[in-house]
C-alpha cells in the first residue's frame, strides 16, 4: 500500500462536497471537499506501488484545466489513467451540481 500527496495551486472556492466510485477491482473512489486554502490537495491511497510518476503525470494533466480549492482524497484498487481521469471529472461535476 502507497500514501502519495500532492499540492497544486487554485484560484476559485468549489461549492460542495461530492463521492463517485468504489475501492473495488480495478476502480477508485474519490471524495472531494472544499478547501479553506488557495491549493488543491491530493491524498493517493493505492493498492500499486511504483506508479508515483504516472499519479503525478494524470494529476498535473487535471490541474492544469481545473483550478478548483479543494481536500480529494483518491482510495485506488488498480485503477487505470483513463479511469482515474474520468473519476476526476465525475466528482467535480457532482461538487459542481451538474446532471448528465
Amino acid at each position: 500500500m502507497e500514501k502519495l500527496r500532492y499540492e497544486y495551486p487554485a484560484t476559485r472556492l468549489v461549492p460542495q462536497r461530492a463521492h463517485v466510485g468504489v475501492v473495488g477491482s480495478g476502480d477508485l473512489e474519490i471524495l472531494l471537499s472544499p478547501s479553506a486554502t488557495d491549493r488543491a490537495e491530493v491524498v493517493i491511497r493505492t493498492s500499486v506501488d511504483g506508479y508515483e510518476h504516472v499519479w503525478k503525470s494524470v494529476l498535473d494533466r487535471f490541474f492544469s484545466r481545473y483550478d478548483g480549492a479543494a481536500k480529494l482524497e483518491l482510495n485506488d484498487f488498480g485503477a487505470t489513467p483513463g479511469v482515474v481521469m474520468l473519476r476526476l471529472a465525475e466528482v467535480v461535476e457532482a461538487s459542481e451540481g451538474v446532471t448528465p
